[in-house]
C-alpha cells in the first residue's frame, strides 16, 4: 500500500501545530502514514483518535492534516518527532523498519484484545475527498483497525467528537448543535430582563466561503454552491491581518456587529465598518475576545466567591504577540497573566495549571477550560450547576468560532454593551511585523516564552538599545517554524515609531544572522 502513496522526490514537511500542511498535490503520502500514525496512536492509548483533514485558513489549493488526541486536543508532542521521521520515511521499508521499532519501544502491540478506531473528517476543500481516502487507506493498514467517515465538519467539531467518544457521550454532529444550542437558550434566559432592554443589532456573519459557513443558516460568504473562493479576500485571518471588510461587506454595514470566521471554524474575530473609511474596520481581535472573556468569568467567579467562599484559580495564557495594550489592561483587574512560546499547543497545556485557564492568539484562536476540580465543586454546590450552561457552551477540546461566537453574544447582551463599547475596552499600542531572510534560523534560541534571545551573543543587547529609544517600545524576534526567516515584533506609542523600531531591530537581525542586506 506504501507504493500507492510514495513521497514525491524532495518533498519534506514537518508536523506542527497545525499538522502537516502544503500544496494537496504533493500531501496524499504524507495524509496515508498519518492514517498510520493515528491507529498507532489509538492502540498505544486505547482511545478513539481523530484525522482532520484540513489548511484550515491557508489558499484553496492547500491541505492538510492533524491528529485529535483521546482528550479533543492535539497531538502529544512526545509524538510530534517520530511524526516528522514517519511522514517523511523514504522508501515502504524504512517506513515499516520506523513503525516496528516505534511499536517496540511504546510497547505498542498489534492483534490484541483493543482495535484501533479513527474518526475521519474533513473541510470543504475540493482535495479533501481523495485525501481522506489516503488516511483511510493508512488505518486500514493496521491490522483490525478501524476508520470512521464523520463527514463534512469543522475543526472543533471534529475534535469535540473525540473528546466525548472518550468520555462515553453520543458525539454525532446533531449531539454538537444540541449542545451548544441548549447551552445558548438557557445563557439568554439567566440574563436579567433590564439588560436586555436596548435592542441589539443582529450579528453578521462573514464564514470565509468555507466549512463554518456551511454549518449556519443566516450568513454571508457561505461558500454553498460553489459561490466565493475558500479564504480568498474572506475570513478571519485576512480580516485580521488586513483590517479592512471582507468580500460581500461594505458602507451598507456601517456601524453593524460583525463576525468573521476562518476556512475551518477554529479561529474568530468580530469587526465593525467604519463610516467614510474607504471599506477600513475596527478590529475586535483575539486579545479583545480573551478579555471580555476574562471580565466577565472574573465577575461571576465574585458571585460565586461571595456567596461560597472559595477561591478560584483564574489564569490568563498568552504569547508575546499579544498586544501590550492588553496584557497591561488584564493585570490591571488583577488577573494572573503567564506568558508561553507561540502556538497553540503551548497555550492550551498551560492553561491546564488552572482552575479557569482562558486562552487566545491575536487571530482568534482559543477557548476556556475548565479543571475536573473546579467543575466537582460545581456539581457538588448546587445540582443546578451540574450541567452549567457556561461550560456547555464552550468546546474544551480546542478553540471553536462556532462556540465562541455564541458566547460573545451572551456576554455582549448580558453586558448590554454595543461592539464600539467592546472595543473600547483599551487602545491597542501600535505594532509591526517583519521578517528577515537568514542564512539558519536555528542559529537563533530563546527564552522567556521567546521574549528574549539567548544566541547570538550580543543580539537581545542591540535590541534592548533600541527599544529605550522609544516611548512605550517593545519587541523581540524568534525563528520562524517553517522557514529561514527570522520573525520582528515591535510596539511603541504611535504607528511610526512602532515601524521604526521593527526596522531598526530587523537590521540588527540581518547584521547578525542575514545575508548581508534585508
Amino acid at each position: 500500500m506504501c507504493i500507492k502513496y510514495p513521497i514525491p522526490e524532495g518533498v519534506k514537511i514537518s508536523y506542527g501545530t497545525a499538522g502537516f500542511r502544503a500544496d494537496a498535490s504533493i500531501i496524499s503520502s504524507t495524509v496515508f502514514r498519518v492514517g498510520i500514525l493515528a491507529a498507532l496512536r489509538s492502540l498505544k492509548t486505547i482511545s478513539v483518535i481523530g484525522i482532520m483533514i484540513t489548511a484550515s485558513h491557508n489558499q484553496i489549493s492547500d491541505n492538510g492534516v492533524k491528529i485529535a488526541d483521546p482528550s479533543g486536543g492535539m497531538l502529544t508532542q512526545e509524538w510530534e518527532p517520530f511524526a516528522d521521521l514517519h511522514g517523511n520515511a523514504p522508501d515502504p521499508q524504512n517506513l515499516v523498519n520506523l513503525i516496528s521499532e516505534f511499536a517496540k519501544k511504546e510497547n505498542i502491540s498489534f492483534g490484541g484484545d483493543y482495535s484501533a478506531e479513527v474518526l475521519l473528517g474533513r473541510d470543504t476543500r475540493p482535495s479533501g475527498e481523495s485525501l481522506l481516502e489516503a488516511a483511510r487507506q493508512g488505518i486500514s493498514s493496521v491490522v483490525g483497525a478501524v476508520a470512521t467517515d464523520m463527514g463534512i465538519l469543522t475543526t472543533p467539531q471534529l475534535h469535540w467528537m473525540v473528546r466525548y467518544r472518550n468520555m462515553g457521550k453520543s458525539s454525532l454532529e446533531t449531539d454538537y448543535f444540541k449542545q451548544l444550542s441548549n447551552s445558548f437558550r438557557c445563557l439568554m434566559d439567566y440574563i436579567p430582563g433590564e439588560m436586555t432592554a436596548s435592542e441589539m443589532d443582529e450579528l453578521i456573519v462573514d464564514g470565509a466561503n468555507g466549512v463554518g459557513g456551511a454549518k449556519l443558516e443566516v450568513v454571508r460568504n457561505s461558500g454553498r454552491e460553489g459561490e466565493g473562493v475558500l479564504n480568498h479576500g474572506v475570513g478571519a485571518d485576512f480580516v485580521q491581518k488586513e483590517k479592512i471588510v471582507p468580500s460581500g461587506f461594505g458602507q451598507a454595514d456601517v456601524g453593524k456587529r460583525c463576525a468573521s470566521l476562518d476556512g475551518d471554524a477554529d479561529q474568530f474575530v468580530y469587526f465593525h465598518v467604519l463610516p467614510g473609511s474607504n471599506n477600513k474596520i475596527e478590529l475586535v481581535d483575539g486579545d479583545k475576545i480573551l478579555s471580555l472573556f476574562a471580565l466577565f468569568i472574573k465577575q461571576q467567579l465574585a458571585v460565586l466567591s461571595k456567596e461560597d467562599g472559595r477561591q478560584v484559580h483564574l489564569g490568563i495564557v498568552q504569547t508575546a504577540y499579544a498586544n501590550g495594550a492588553s496584557t497591561d489592561y488584564l493585570k490591571k483587574l488583577g488577573l494572573e497573566v503567564a506568558l508561553t512560546p507561540t502556538g497553540v499547543k503551548y497555550l492550551h497545556e498551560k492553561a491546564y495549571d488552572y482552575d479557569i485557564g482562558i486562552y487566545f492568539e491575536a487571530n482568534g484562536h482559543g477557548t476556556i477550560l475548565f479543571s475536573a476540580s473546579f467543575l466537582s465543586w460545581l456539581e457538588t454546590r448546587n445540582k443546578e450547576l451540574a450541567s452549567t450552561p457556561e461550560v456547555e457552551l464552550i468546546n474544551q477540546a480546542v478553540g471553536d468560532a462556532l462556540s465562541g461566537v455564541l458566547l460573545v453574544e451572551v456576554i455582549l447582551r448580558h453586558m448590554g454593551w454595543s461592539i464600539q463599547k467592546w472595543s473600547e475596552l483599551y487602545q491597542d499600542l501600535p505594532s509591526r511585523q517583519l521578517k528577515v531572510k537568514v542564512m539558519d534560523r536555528t542559529a537563533v534560541t530563546t527564552a522567556n516564552a521567546e521574549a528574549e534571545v539567548v544566541k547570538p551573543t550580543g543580539l537581545q543587547e542591540a535590541i534592548n538599545c533600541e527599544v529605550a529609544k522609544y516611548t512605550m517600545g517593545r519587541s523581540f524576534v524568534r525563528p520562524s517554524g517553517t522557514e529561514d526567516v527570522i520573525r520582528v515584533y515591535a510596539e511603541a506609542s504611535t504607528q511610526e515609531e512602532a515601524d521604526n523600531l521593527a526596522k531598526s531591530v530587523a537590521q540588527h537581525v540581518d547584521r547578525f544572522l542575514g545575508f548581508g542586506s534585508s
